[in-house]
């Protein structure tokens, strides 16, 4: 199964194939207001496994976030693993 993983602390969280990131990124630690994607709270740099995410969301080309940079709300795994920071 696919795992979201901190950079910093090196814990992992395992998410289903196809779904969101959110509750994992949250319980690492990545703080969350809005999760629509419209306030940015959210904000994780992609360490490693950019790939294994969905394409950019419009609320994130819209905050001007690309491939390495991305909205925790908006991403969902579509395989392997992703090292986060934030």
């Amino acid at each position: 199964m696919p795992k979201i993983i901190s950079a910093k602390t090196k814990e992992s969280i395992e998410v289903k194939e196809g779904e969101k990131i959110r509750d994992a990124c949250e319980k690492l630690g990545v703080p969350f207001c809005c999760t629509n994607g419209l306030c940015g709270t959210c904000m994780i740099d992609i360490i490693e496994g950019e790939k294994n995410l969905s394409e950019l969301t419009e609320s994130e080309i819209d905050m001007e976030r690309d491939k390495k940079h991305r909205l925790g709300c908006q991403c969902k795994i579509k395989n392997g693993d992703v090292k986060i920071s934030f």
